[in-house]
């Protein structure tokens, strides 16, 4: 049995190094994430979460972890950003206000799935113009839902949330430790 990240998130792996896990490999599919017209955030969380486990090629045995972050605005879906001035567009949108982050997580063994999804909730605050393209300047923004990460720079932009942490970084770990063992993950055997 092989452990399968189906991601190339490092902030993946680090989350999943905190509670011991190591991937014995990482795929990660190459899949079209465009939102369908009129799909609602936590729908198309779980659809691309779905997609990626399906999308990567394993053993029967092999266990397939894949997740999804989304930044939800309302109904409005803010992916990775396409460029800088996308990025501006989310960051000055989120400021001074509550939004959802939607991870969905999926893990496969043979044909049987496990999913499950988190929503947690965050508020950012107003970003000054310096603040703003200093953010811009740094690039930690790309490759990231929402055009942020809590994790990097940006938590200090972040004065609220409620939910999971790990979650809104990209990979809830109670839910996520939950799907493993559900599918034969010997998850605490090297920790006694």
């Amino acid at each position: 049995m092989k452990l399968i990240l189906g991601s190339g998130s490092p902030r993946r792996r680090e989350l999943l190094a905190q509670i011991g896990v190591v991937a014995d490999d990482v795929r990660p599919p190459d899949i079209d994430e465009t939102p369908l017209k009129s799909e609602l955030p936590r729908a198309y969380a779980r659809r691309i979460a779905s997609e990626k486990v399906a999308a990567v090629v394993a053993d029967p045995d092999d266990i397939v972890l894949c997740a999804d972050t989304t930044v939800a605005l309302g109904r409005r879906i803010l992916g990775k950003p396409a460029d800088a001035g996308e990025a501006a567009e989310f960051l000055v949108a989120l400021g001074g206000r509550r939004h959802r982050i939607i991870t969905a997580v999926a893990v496969k063994r043979g044909d049987r799935v496990w999913q499950r999804d988190v929503e947690s909730t965050a508020k950012m605050k107003r970003l000054s113009n310096e603040e703003l393209n200093a953010y811009l300047a740094s690039g930690d923004w790309q490759g990231k839902a929402g055009g942020y990460g809590i994790q990097g720079m940006a938590g200090a932009f972040i004065p609220w949330i409620s939910g999971s942490f790990t979650g809104i970084v990209g990979l809830p770990l109670a839910e996520t430790a939950a799907l493993l063992q559900a599918a034969g993950y010997p998850l605490w055997k090297d920790m006694a």
